[in-house]
């Protein structure tokens, strides 16, 4: 092997000259510098020239045959190879426009005959050592870009003062805008910036400022198609010599694809896989939390443990697979269940209220927030165990599996996670015990309560098919005649063990159970048909009151429900009023105006009950479509000793007055609580001064001695009206 050092390759030069013999000087000059020469005579041939040997520069007449310089330099800065080769204009000419016609053309420079060949060559050199520091640029340039493409890193800077900003390509990539429309400033990004993020930036510039330090932050953005991208910025401040600051300079990152993974780790960290619910550590992590909030605010929380029954019996029978979908089922079961404030949050795992989690097997665990009583985790159980004991269809299989429940609650039976899990846990073992497919209070007393209410409600499930509910009614008198014009219809239970059930014990947990819905039906029907026997009596139009509860009056089917009963019973229409608590409608008024309406076109009247107990706006009463006010007894009790009590109850008849409403005045027990409602022009009374509710047998009597000119609760003596 030879041991000369290699030759260095020659740098090749394209000269374009139609002169030959000025062509074979400047070849001759090219050499001597150690350039390597190619030649053509005129532009087409060093176009063609170029195309085969790639030369490093150009050296390029202009007056030509075929084709001239300029037209040649054109040509050549169409060819990608040759965007970027300088080309140096070899002329004779030295007026400005063929100047500038060949820097039009695409020339790098010029140089004017007759050429001085020695610093040609020199000129040359420094031209190819400028193209190779050029050419190193731009390398260094598409190393950056792509890496910034791989990393899918943007740079950026933003004048302070105009807001204006310089973007990378890379930048218009990552926000998914196009740099031919897109005209970069801070209005403009922070448009592209979530909503909830666009903070960030206003708060992160300002403390850059201030601390003349860089910043950095996580932020989203909104591209096309409503897809969100996760980016992280950093940045840093540039000041002038007196502190000014100038603009800010920095970098911006898309890292959506690793807030994904992340989010990926933390599911699988917080999160059941099989059910996706939370697992034990979260579950832990959000009760403690949730504990901390309860003792700060002096709040009750129920834990729920829940054991399906003879789990291992669906495994060892139908297969693991099965029993996994099974505990799937379940889990979305057990997220029916829960009421509405209770509902799973899917969001980040972190951030979420989740209140049902898995703790492992066939191990459940509920929480519930703010309750205000056991009963309320009492009726969540039960409406779980309900859940449970409907059939569960696996492929070809109908599955049926009870749950065992045992609760506990903070703070009573406990004031820290593991103490209320240990709890729950024991009473869920009781429950076990006590027969499975039920729950247990870990507080004994609290358990027979809970109880108590589940055969309270058991048993008014039954009131109904047995007749168990009866009607009384509460006479409603015109004092200034005597005359009873009106009956209230109430309600009452006669229990076969208990005897009679107080209104205030059964009418919430018929509330709660949804069975206030099917009762209240029945008492419109009967108190209908009570109604059409005093008139076919001959008691003429007698008015019947009917309550109307909130579930009822939410009730698409009540206009139907009502109807049905006058026509069943045949009772007219226009003796039948219904009676809502002011509450009820001021919760959704302008649902409220439109069910009243469909009411009233059947004929029936409407009263507000409880009337100036429900801060309802004097501008929506005059809209509702109302015939009778009802003063609530709480005005009506101290209306003789208490002033602000008889403002307000004046109040209530002057405004029925003005809107053309009966008022009718509830609770009155004593002659001079008529004398003064009767002084404020309220002749339209009930209460027991004139009777207690009694039944229907009894409430005929009143009627007959009615008939017989026997006067209820008449004023008798004159008395001298009120000062107004």
């Amino acid at each position: 092997m030879s041991g000369a050092e290699p030759q260095e390759k020659k740098s090749l030069i394209l000269v374009v000259e139609d002169d030959t013999s000025i062509r074979e000087l400047v070849k001759e000059a090219l050499e001597h510098f150690q350039f390597a020469v190619v030649e053509a005579r005129n532009g087409a041939e060093g176009v063609a020239a170029f195309t085969a040997h790639k030369p490093e520069i150009v050296l390029m007449d202009v007056r030509m045959p075929v084709m001239d310089g300029f037209e040649a330099t054109a040509a050549l800065r169409r060819i990608p190879a040759a965007a970027t080769t300088p080309i140096l204009i070899l002329t004779g000419l030295d007026d400005t426009d063929s100047i500038r016609r060949a820097y039009e053309a695409g020339a790098t420079d010029f140089a004017s005959k007759p050429v001085n060949l020695f610093v040609l060559g020199h000129r040359v050199r420094y031209m190819l050592r400028a193209k190779h520091a050029l050419d190193d640029l731009r390398g260094s340039e598409a190393r950056l870009a792509s890496a910034q493409r791989i990393a899918r890193l943007g740079n950026w800077e933003r004048q302070i003062k105009s807001g204006r900003m310089q973007w990378s390509a890379e930048m218009f990539r990552i926000f998914g805008v196009d740099p031919k429309t897109f005209k970069p400033e801070l209005r403009t990004y922070l448009d592209l910036l979530h909503p909830q993020d666009r903070e960030l930036v206003a708060r992160a510039t300002g403390d850059a400022v201030r601390r003349e330090g860089p910043y950095s932050f996580d932020a989203r953005i909104l591209v096309s198609e409503g897809v969100v991208r996760h980016v992280h910025e950093q940045a840093e401040v540039v000041f002038d010599d007196n502190g000014t600051a100038l603009r800010l300079e920095g970098t911006t990152q898309d890292i959506t694809e690793r807030k994904q993974i992340e989010d990926q780790i933390r599911f699988l960290a917080y999160y059941d896989g099989l059910t996706r619910l939370p697992n034990r550590a979260l579950f832990v992590e959000r009760l403690n939390q949730s504990l901390a909030g309860a003792q700060r605010q002096g709040r009750t929380l129920a834990m729920l443990f829940l054991d399906l029954d003879r789990f291992k019996r669906i495994n060892d029978t139908l297969g693991h697979t099965l029993g996994d979908r099974l505990l799937q089922a379940v889990s979305e079961r057990l997220k029916k269940c829960l009421r509405s404030t209770d509902t799973i949050a899917r969001g980040d795992p972190l951030a979420s209220s989740d209140s049902v989690a898995r703790l492992g097997g066939d191990e459940f665990i509920v929480t519930i927030s703010d309750i205000a009583r056991g009963e309320d985790a009492a009726r969540i159980a039960r409406r779980i165990i309900e859940s449970m004991a409907e059939p569960f269809m696996l492929d070809d299989h109908e599955v049926f599996v009870t749950g065992s429940i045992g609760i506990s609650l903070f703070p009573h039976d406990g004031a820290d996670v593991e103490t209320l899990l240990k709890n729950a846990d024991s009473a869920m073992y009781h429950a076990k015990d006590a027969g499975r497919g039920n729950y247990q209070f870990y507080n004994k007393s609290m358990n027979a309560s809970a109880f108590q209410r589940l055969a309270l409600e058991n048993a008014m499930r039954k009131a109904l098919e047995r007749g168990e509910f009866m009607l009384h009614y509460q006479p409603q008198v015109d004092v200034t005649t005597g005359a009873i014009f009106g009956a209230e219809a109430l309600i009452r239970w006669k229990h076969p063990d208990l005897g009679m059930v107080a209104p205030a014990d059964f009418i919430p947990l018929a509330e709660e159970s949804g069975l206030i819905l099917p009762i209240g039906e029945w008492v419109v029907r009967a108190a209908s048909a009570q109604g059409k026997a005093w008139q076919d009596a001959g008691h003429g139009p007698l008015i019947v009151a009917v309550n109307l509860s909130g579930r009822q009056f939410r009730q698409q089917q009540l206009v139907h429900t009502v109807d049905d009963a006058l026509k069943e019973t045949g009772f007219d229409p226009r003796c039948l009023e219904l009676e809502i608590t002011e509450s009820v409608l001021v919760q959704n008024v302008e649902d409220a105006i439109a069910s009243l309406k469909r009411l009233r076109a059947m004929g029936p009247r409407v009263s507000i009950d409880d009337f100036g107990t429900g801060y309802s706006s004097l501008t929506y009463l005059k809209r509702f479509p109302i015939d009778t006010l009802k003063i609530d007894q709480s005005f009506t009790r101290d209306i003789g000793t208490d002033p602000g009590d008889a403002a307000i109850t004046a109040a209530i008849i002057a405004m029925a007055e003005g809107l053309k409403m009966a008022v009718i005045a509830e609770g009155v027990e004593t002659e001079e609580q008529r004398d003064c409602l009767l002084d404020r022009r309220c002749r339209l009374m009930q209460g027991y001064l004139f009777s207690k509710p009694v039944p229907a047998e009894q409430f005929k009597v009143l009627l007959e001695k009615q008939a017989a000119g026997h006067k209820i609760g008449a004023q008798t003596k004159p008395r001298r009206r009120a000062a107004r």
